[in-house]
């Protein structure tokens, strides 16, 4: 290859041994999100390392903590912790656009109860969060990698679903979401093959009330595009 030509995504991280289920892109970074993090970064983003996170320290009080994989822009994630104070939220993403964007967020809000990690979710969960800590974890509309070559990149399967169960606390829930029927499918069965963790319903849950409907969802739903919801217990 030239050192003119344009280089792939890589997908297949050698220094892990797997396949990346996101691909790392270059967002434009507004004004207003690059003063967000400059400002606000130093207090909500917390730094990755190999080091399991001392919650009540990084969050300075003691409460109920649910973690997010992948908030996008972050306007879901900073309505559900405006709606729940009295929880704390973590939340991992790694596009530093969407980073800005919940930062802001938090400033207009003036949330306390939400933190940011700016790292790949499965070396977050992996390295920083201990077992059975979390009370709750979120993964709202992930990349359905919709071709049947990609389905193998896609987040929710079966390591990563037996890795968030083990960070969950007995009696926390795992609550996912999709607008690609034949990903909330496979989410479905996923979900219902580990062993430690029990569904909430007959198959799909109804959208529990403190996930709001996004303008996206909201769209789609008028076009007739459906939206799945998987609610599981961990027993």
């Amino acid at each position: 290859m030239s050192e003119n030509q344009p280089r792939k995504p890589l997908f297949y991280d050698p220094t892990e041994r797997r396949i990346r289920s996101f691909v790392t892109r270059a967002g434009r970074l507004s004004i207003a999100q690059g003063r967000a993090i400059e400002e606000l970064g130093p207090r909500f983003c917390v730094p990755y390392e190999k080091a399991v996170l001392d919650l009540d320290k990084t969050f300075e009080r003691s409460a109920p903590t649910i973690f997010e994989i992948g908030f996008g822009m972050g306007e879901t994630s900073a309505k559900i912790s405006a709606g729940m104070p009295e929880k704390n939220f973590i939340g991992v993403e790694v596009h530093t656009p969407g980073v800005g964007s919940l930062l802001k967020l938090i400033g207009e809000l003036s949330l306390s109860n939400q933190r940011i990690i700016q790292h790949d979710a499965v070396e977050v969960l992996t390295h920083m969060i201990a077992p059975n800590s979390l009370a709750g974890a979120h993964v709202f509309f992930p990349d359905p990698w919709h071709k049947a070559r990609h389905n193998k990149r896609r987040l929710l399967q079966g390591p990563l679903v037996s890795l968030l169960a083990s960070r969950i606390a007995p009696g926390g829930y795992l609550h996912c979401a999709t607008d690609w029927e034949e990903y909330a499918q496979q989410i479905l069965e996923v979900l219902s093959a580990e062993p430690t963790l029990k569904n909430t319903a007959e198959g799909y849950a109804p959208r529990p009330d403190y996930r709001p409907v996004t303008k996206f969802e909201n769209r789609g739903i008028k076009l007739g595009h459906g939206v799945w919801d998987v609610v599981f217990v961990k027993v």
